[in-house]
């Protein structure tokens, strides 16, 4: 996935021939190189033969190179690559003494019978590996051949466009991923095929992680350790590159399991040191020879706070002593200054408090700052944090046991989200380490790559081309002909979880059915979004259907079908308590859904590759009551009536309306105007168990019916237009639409309300138009962006719960506590009010925390020149304390919402004022109350909007 593509598929005049007409070029690379470069080199063999089917034959002696060949070495350990750039002819001195670089070159009659090489030259050893992988990718290997089943397209020419390719340091110098949470799925796949977490398996995953040019790997832990689990995992490790280190809770190169097994009292340094200390010294023996970075510091045992009786800053105190005992046992294990050994303190939960109470580690120690455990940062940092010499890096999760509740079965964090996370977390200097948890490994493939390239080549990625990372990621694996609908899908199902996760559709009121049309909307959106996928299934070719299966196919219709059934689990509820005979149809769907789901996950671990991910989606994801998983699926309870015979005959119901007729005597009356020019609707439903016939009847000619008879089995939805071509100019107009039910000559009556004012016209308006008591506005649609300071609000496209979020660049200007013109970047909104005196202005924001020290979370918000507002996103106690509940609120609703009140006496035109306060406030949505707002998840769709121009 990189911008220069050096490789053809056809013959050109001058271009080297990797491989062309059934003739592969030979391979040389020094037998006193780095034995992971070696074992590189055959990878790439084996992939030209696979692209190709002819298969490189590997020289170790220069002189039994032929005249057509590839050099690939690492400076300083390979003695031709040394010559050729002392000689002149390999423009690669530069990279002599940098970190993971390499560099891509024909060389004319580099040696006296080769009359012309590639050459590739690393300067380090996993520069050389990358430069190798950079080759197998652009011949066209995906990272994901094995993990993902991805298929390769076969060639008949691999041509390497002749001149000079460079690739400099990475932007962040360990970057990888944390397998974690592993049980059920990952653990049972790992020892039903490979008997154990061994080398094998993890041979696998080491090789993934170079091809995505990644370096860094905590390994699993639930139940497992890396170094007793098999004992050669380590050497094999270190072999290929990988750099090895245990999770935050894991101090000293000594996994969990490790104590489980050995433990010695109790895992409190307090009264424990010595037993503590040698098991320790012993994880640092160990491992002493390898590519590691220690991970220094202790939490309580198992991943939990540090118990015990110690006071909050006895703990410091101890754990002040703990790391520099830590510091005392590396020296001496490794006989060396442990300044010079790498390593990290995880400030994770607690510890981070601990930190901001006072206590300091060396500064040669990397501080590993986290997110929420739900992709929000909680620090980043400072100025004068950025001077350390051990720098800054991210713990970021993509998968997460705890909670409000936990995560662990498909992707739940928009790609958006994870750029606009992460973008600032370099912006402001973590780029020491960037470590992803990862659970299972599968199904975030795609997710999990754009960590991974955004931690190579940050400035390759921005704000305006994730879309394109989609795309260019699903033409990867499946081809160019349906990346576009691939992409689109994987975009639609991120945004559906990242909106209220799977774990979590249970926990708080679902997509309204009643307002705004937005479960409708949701299930048609569900619905085409899953036919979309399952055509592309069909119609892809046959190699890469289990590909696709995978990593589109399978977590779109997954998530589709559990959030599906959620709201057809409300909607039941709803319609038995208005007595609709169609609760039980709801009902009955919501259970063939749950049926569904079991269906689709024995697909994916028993049908796709022929079976060679059983047990991968063994994760339960249905049923969650708490924090932590269910025992088993559980179906969720149902609404259901009980029907006769005798009940049978009309009811009624309105869109906008939990009352229903005759349970409830009046409805409210349905709302239209000019402006936005909607349908609305009335269900017309059974009561009971036998068919009746209806008729309707409007009392405007204006008023138009989708079918004025019928006869309803379960239900019937009427729907209501207006043709505005013969509605009289008038800010009120009413109207009525008659039901009678032709069985028992029962009829109801239906109110109509209708808005259609001379002015401002349709036509006319310019900017939001107040209707029904609210104007909703997308946030990228101001009427004005004003400039200040330097900075400016710009649009993060598709990020966010609705269509996308307005955020300030750059990322690191301070914040402006008085927001004021020219001083702070200001957002303009022009509306129309009808509705004169007391509003609320609802500002809605991405569920960031306030992780920049000094700063806060606030906004401004005024209205023409009147005072600006400045309010907050934080919830505090009473007391003024962090709130546990208005954080949990945030993270299960992936959003925060700003409420400021305003009195604005006179109706008309207003320019609403959005002002920048704390740079890292992301504005998604605005909603203005003027006391019509209904209640839904995501808020009402946008207002109709006059043209600005």
């Amino acid at each position: 996935m990189l911008n220069d593509n050096y490789i053809s598929f056809s013959y050109h005049e001058g271009h080297f021939p990797l491989s062309l007409d059934g003739k592969a070029a030979d391979i040389y690379v020094s037998g006193q190189d780095y034995a992971g470069v070696i074992r590189a080199v055959s990878d790439l063999q084996k992939d030209i033969y696979k692209v190709t089917q002819t298969k490189p034959q590997i020289i170790h002696q220069a002189e039994d190179l032929k005249s057509i060949t590839v050099i690939i070495g690492t400076i300083g350990h390979s003695a031709l690559i040394d010559t050729l750039i002392a000689e002149g002819k390999l423009e690669a001195a530069d990279l002599t003494g940098k970190w993971e670089s390499f560099a891509l070159q024909t060389v004319a009659n580099p040696l006296p019978d080769v009359d012309e090489a590639l050459v590739v030259a690393g300067s380090d050893k996993r520069g050389t590996i990358y430069g190798i992988y950079d080759i197998c990718e652009r011949i066209g290997i995906s990272p994901w051949y094995y993990w993902a089943d991805v298929p390769v397209r076969k060639r008949t020419a691999l041509m390497f466009r002749n001149g000079l390719y460079k690739q400099g340091e990475p932007s962040v110098k360990y970057r990888g991923i944390f397998l974690n949470d592993e049980g059920p799925s990952l653990m049972a796949w790992v020892r039903e095929n490979f008997g154990d977490f061994n080398h094998k398996f993890y041979e696998n995953v080491f090789e993934l992680l170079l091809r995505l040019k990644a370096n860094y790997l905590w390994p699993a832990m639930w139940d497992n350790t890396f170094y007793e689990d098999d004992e050669l995992n380590p050497a094999v490790a270190d072999m290929f590159g990988i750099v090895i280190s245990t999770s935050h809770h894991e101090p000293m190169q000594r996994p969990h399991g490790d104590w489980k097994k050995h433990k010695q009292g109790p895992w409190d340094y307090s009264v424990n040191e010595e037993v503590l200390c040698k098991f320790w010294e012993e994880g640092i023996r160990r491992s002493a020879s390898y590519e590691n970075v220690i991970s220094l510091g202790m939490r309580g045992d198992g991943d939990e706070a540090m118990g015990g009786q110690l006071s909050f800053r006895e703990k410091i105190e101890l754990l002040q002593r703990i790391v520099q005992d830590q510091r005392r046992i590396i020296g001496q294990q490794m006989k060396t200054d442990p300044a010079e050994v790498p390593q990290l303190w995880a400030l994770y939960k607690e510890v981070q408090d601990y930190y901001e109470n006072g206590m300091r580690v060396p500064d040669d120690i990397t501080l590993l700052w986290s997110d929420d455990n739900h992709g929000n940062l909680r620090r980043v940092p400072t100025e004068e944090e950025r001077s350390r010499s051990g720098g800054a890096g991210i713990y970021y999760h993509l998968d997460y046991v705890g909670g409000p509740r936990s995560y662990k079965w498909v992707n739940t964090v928009p790609l958006e989200k994870i750029w606009e996370q992460m973008h600032k977390a370099y912006e402001y200097g973590a780029n020491r380490i960037w470590i992803l948890n990862v659970g299972d490994l599968k199904p975030v493939e795609c997710q999990l790559e754009f960590f991974l390239r955004m931690a190579w080549n940050m400035d390759e990625w921005s704000k305006d081309n994730i879309r394109d990372y989609s795309i260019r990621w699903a033409e990867q694996q499946f081809g160019s002909i349906y990346a576009e609908e691939a992409a689109l899908i994987i975009n639609r199902y991120s945004k559906w979880n990242g909106r209220l996760k799977p774990e979590l559709l249970n926990a708080v009121p679902l997509y309204s059915s009643v307002h705004y049309k937005e479960a409708d909307n949701l299930l048609t959106e569900l619905h085409d979004t899953v036919k979309l996928a399952e055509q592309v299934h069909q119609d892809i070719h046959a190699a890469a259907k289990d590909a696709f299966f995978q990593t589109v196919l399978y977590p779109a219709k997954a998530s589709a079908q559990v959030l599906e059934m959620h709201i057809r689990v409300a909607r039941s509820k709803l319609y038995a308590a208005q007595g609709r005979a169609s609760a039980n149809v709801e009902a009955k769907l919501a259970k063939q859904l749950f049926e569904a789901d079991a269906a689709l996950s024995y697909a994916y671990n028993h049908e796709i590759a022929d079976g060679k991910w059983n047990h991968m989606m063994d994760q339960l994801h249905i049923g969650y009551t708490y924090w932590n998983q269910p025992e088993e699926h559980l179906m969720p309870e149902v609404g259901t009536v009980k029907l006769t015979s005798e009940n049978s005959g009309l009811g009624v119901a309105v869109e906008g309306s939990e009352l229903a007729w005759p349970r409830d005597p009046q409805l409210p009356a349905l709302s239209f105007d000019t402006y936005t020019r909607e349908s609305r609707y009335i269900d017309l439903f059974n009561r009971g168990t036998d068919a009746f016939t209806f008729c309707a009847r409007a009392d405007q000619p204006w008023i138009k019916l989708s079918r004025t008879t019928g006869c309803v089995e379960v239900e019937e939805r009427l729907w209501i237009e207006i043709d505005w071509n013969e509605v009289p100019q008038s800010d009120k107009l009413t109207g009525s639409i008659t039901l009678i039910d032709l069985l028992t000559s029962k009829a109801f009556t239906v109110m109509i309300h209708l808005m259609n004012p001379a002015s401002p016209s349709r036509e006319a308006l310019t900017g939001f138009m107040e209707t029904n008591g609210y104007i909703s506005i997308e946030a990228e649609h101001y009427s004005a962006s004003n400039e200040a300071g330097g900075a400016s609000w710009q649009v993060i496209p598709n990020y966010g719960r609705t269509l996308s979020s307005m955020a300030v660049f750059p990322v690191t200007v301070p914040s402006v506590a008085a927001p004021a013109p020219g001083e702070s970047p200001c957002l303009e909104y022009k509306v129309y009010l009808t509705t004169p005196g007391e509003l609320t202005v609802y500002a809605l924001i991405a569920p960031t925390i306030d992780f920049i020290p000094g700063q806060g979370l606030r906004l401004g918000v005024s209205f023409d020149d009147h005072p600006i507002q400045v309010a907050s996103a934080i919830g505090l106690t009473k007391d003024g304390g962090y709130s546990e509940s208005d954080w949990e609120q945030s993270v299960i609703l992936n959003i925060r919402s700003v409420a400021t009140k305003h009195t604005i006496p006179e109706t008309g035109y207003h320019t609403l004022k959005i002002w920048m306060v704390d740079p890292i406030v992301v504005l998604q949505k605005i909603m203005i109350d003027t006391g019509g707002l209904k209640p839904s998840y995501l808020g009402p769709p946008e207002s109709y909007r006059g043209n600005l121009s």
